[in-house]
């Protein structure tokens, strides 16, 4: 299980959830091969941390699974990939109560072309880009929360979720090659490029 301590104090991933949709209002910028084919979310038994109002797994999964398929169905790349998220721990405080919001995901990327293509009994595992699931933990640094509902710190939370998972997958395509990433390796010099020795002349 998740530990309370684990989440407060890892500081990765961290981020306000203002912003967290401003880039969708402009234009999109590819994410090379990539075009989203399902966004799998589960939130079988979400903990729940501090002292926090509570939300459902279903409601989790409807807000989750709607802040992934705005941000990821907009890239429009000629293969499909797959998303899992799992809900794995969250807080929501109610106004009045000392505080910040917080979610952890656990995200996993399937490869389509990989699993269909893999020998019978090795989808799985062919298709899998990330051994391990990436630890996506979102804590609302700054907040109001005297002016937001309970569904609004969940879609704010899911909302930042999303986006720090596009900003590691495209950390994995320029690091990794995901997606049709890296460049190309810079070609030979040609020969009249190349240093000529000079040539010793007898007197």
């Amino acid at each position: 299980m998740i530990r309370i301590a684990a989440i407060l104090s890892l500081a990765l991933g961290l981020a306000a959830c203002t912003d967290a949709t401003k880039d969708l209002a402009g234009p999109t910028e590819p994410l090379g091969t990539f075009k989203l084919g399902h966004a799998e979310v589960v939130a079988p038994a979400p903990q729940q941390l501090l002292v926090s109002r509570s939300a459902t797994p279903e409601e989790w999964v409807a807000t989750v699974d709607s802040a992934f398929e705005e941000r990821f169905r907009r890239f429009e790349g000629d293969k499909f990939y797959h998303l899992g998220i799992k809900v794995e721990a969250y807080s929501l405080p109610p106004p009045v109560v000392p505080g910040k919001s917080a979610l952890q995901l656990l995200v996993t990327v399937w490869d389509d072309e990989a699993a269909r293509n893999a020998p019978e009994g090795q989808a799985s595992a062919r298709a899998k880009m990330n051994a391990e699931p990436y630890v996506v933990n979102v804590i609302q640094v700054f907040e109001s929360r005297l002016q937001l509902t309970r569904e609004e710190q969940m879609q704010r939370l899911a909302e930042t979720g999303a986006l720090e998972v596009e900003r590691r997958l495209r950390e994995q395509q320029a690091t990794e090659g995901w997606f049709g990433g890296l460049p190309e390796p810079a070609p030979e010099p040609s020969m009249s490029a190349k240093a000529v020795p000079e040539a010793v002349v007898a007197e």
